[in-house]
């Protein structure tokens, strides 16, 4: 019974991992098409970098989040002190990636809603 709970949750874990390379994947994407199309349309200011950036770094905060959830159950299995040990240090790194990234979303997207930066897509002249 222990035995089929192992391999059950490896391979939900394992699907998760996948779910957190599919999410970096598209986000990748989309912000690889975004830096092309702002060079070819020469709207490649540093306005339209951070806007880029930012909609990647909001990819990366749910591909962090599966990421985590994934490492939760791969050490729910068999936890030592050692897999538990590893799961503070990742839980610790991601939380403060993630706590940053998100204050950064949150600054620029506070700057755009007061004006004091264009919205997306629009410019100043």
């Amino acid at each position: 019974m222990e035995d089929n709970f192992n391999i059950v949750a490896n391979y939900i874990a394992l699907a998760i991992e996948v779910g957190a390379v599919v999410v970096v994947a598209l986000g990748a994407s989309q912000a690889i098409i975004a830096v092309v199309g702002a060079i070819f349309s020469r709207t490649a200011d540093e306005l339209r970098g951070r806007e880029i950036w930012l909609k990647f770094a909001t990819w990366i905060l749910l591909a962090l989040e599966f990421a985590l959830a994934a490492d939760i159950v791969h050490t729910a299995v068999a936890p030592t002190w050692e897999d538990i040990w590893k799961l503070a240090v990742i839980a610790v790194i991601r939380t403060m990636l993630n706590y940053f990234l998100a204050k950064d979303i949150a600054d620029f997207t506070r700057l755009q809603e007061s004006g004091q930066i264009p919205a997306s897509g629009t410019r100043q002249p």
